[in-house]
């Protein structure tokens, strides 16, 4: 037994802080800007819009797509490191708005990997036979814990949700599923305050020492896409799509040499979406679904590096 996503959905606010908004707040440039990163605008969530709010427009919009209704799904996974709420967790309350109930509703927190955690989870869930049908979300409001006048991460970071839906299939869908993780380069990217270290709403924010971990994440993600193409015996050459993290547009032009891929075969929406952490990778799956570049049969490698550090990747034939 296999799992296949048989429908994608996401959701983006309506609010949206340009590069020329951040000129107006500290010393930058919107040319400075998409040199480095590629960002144009990000979203932002708008006051009251909560994490939860967002994974159930994603869900919603995945449930169509998928042609079937919130009583089908017998599994929830929220990836997530921005929760509305301490308790219940996310995937708990997701649940709770769609009307689903009986099945396992959690979250997992893996920063901008989160996705990819969640959705290798879910995998799991139904090659064992004990679901047949999961929703798996990434959604994030980053803006909330972004020090509005810190150059180094206020450019980076925006809000947004996106989802999938897998179903029980005899032929594969998510062929694997690769999670890694190393703690000890915890201090290189972090949030300063939390529920049992104690949270200062007003000062509490997102620390990032880009230069070192954008030279870690190079190097860590070309090893997992080698781990990947290797359990599968494959060639670099047979991957249709390369589906990234959107953390920076230099990250994903190294991953794509990294395949020999051309960037055109390459799903980017880091210059309208900004770093959306965990939402990520299935909001750049749910815009390569809908507007035609992704095609049913196609390979798709996901791969997504965050926080922990934690990285992962997925082979996925849509």
């Amino acid at each position: 037994m296999y799992s296949r996503i048989v429908g994608t959905g996401s959701y983006l606010p309506v609010g949206v802080l340009t590069n020329a908004d951040l000129e107006k707040r500290m010393e930058t440039s919107d040319a400075w800007i998409r040199e480095r990163t590629g960002i144009r605008r990000r979203h932002i969530a708008a006051a009251g819009e909560t994490t939860v709010d967002m994974a159930e427009h994603a869900a919603r919009a995945a449930l169509d797509a998928a042609g079937c209704v919130a009583a089908d799904i017998d599994l929830i996974v929220v990836g997530t490191c921005t929760p509305d709420v301490v308790l219940p967790n996310p995937g708990a309350m997701l649940q709770g708005r769609l009307g689903n109930r009986g099945g396992p509703a959690f979250s997992v927190e893996a920063a901008c990997s989160g996705f990819i955690y969640a959705l290798s989870l879910a995998d799991k869930f139904i090659r064992s036979g004990e679901s047949k049908r999961a929703l798996v979300v990434g959604a994030e409001t980053l803006s909330r814990i972004t020090n509005p006048t810190d150059r180094s991460t206020a450019i980076l970071f925006g809000d947004g949700a996106g989802a999938v839906v897998l179903a029980a299939d005899d032929k594969p869908g998510v062929m694997s599923t690769h999670l890694r993780a190393d703690g000890g380069y915890a201090d290189l990217l972090y949030c300063t305050g939390g529920i049992s270290k104690g949270h200062d709403p007003a000062g509490d924010h997102i620390v990032l020492a880009g230069s070192e971990v954008f030279r870690h994440a190079v190097t860590i993600l070309g090893r997992i896409v080698d781990e990947t193409l290797a359990a599968n015996g494959l060639d670099r050459s047979a991957i249709d799509w390369l589906v990234p993290h959107q953390a920076n547009i230099r990250i994903i032009q190294a991953a794509a040499r990294k395949l020999n891929m051309p960037m055109e075969r390459v799903i980017v929406t880091v210059e309208d979406h900004g770093n959306t952490s965990a939402a990520s990778v299935p909001l750049a799956l749910d815009v390569g679904v809908r507007d035609g570049r992704i095609k049913r049969g196609d390979l798709l490698l996901l791969e997504a590096f965050g926080a922990g550090f934690t990285w992962g990747a997925a082979l996925v034939r849509y």
